[in-house]
């Protein structure tokens, strides 16, 4: 399982991430905040979006949405925002 061990929110409606083997990137988050649903509707408010905090390992917001790491990890992957850990 892939932990994230910090997080931080970067205008507009993207994620500084740094997973527990040392990888990270900056993750794209419009397609989340486009998606329809009571609980992604908040965080559509970049000042809320910016609330963001780990909860065990996931990236969360005050009303309990939360990114599971592991999907986190493989979009980014997926989408090049992946980098290795510095050496």
């Amino acid at each position: 399982m892939n932990k994230v061990v910090e997080i931080s929110a970067i205008h507009p409606f993207r994620l500084k991430v740094r997973f527990g083997d040392g990888a990270g990137g900056i993750h794209d988050c419009s397609a989340i905040v486009n998606e329809t649903g009571p609980m992604v509707e908040p965080l559509r408010d970049p000042d809320y979006f910016a609330r963001v905090f780990l909860d065990y390992g996931a990236p969360t917001w005050p009303n309990s949405f939360d990114m599971c790491p592991d999907s986190l990890r493989m979009n980014m992957e997926q989408a090049g925002e992946l980098f290795p850990p510095a050496k």
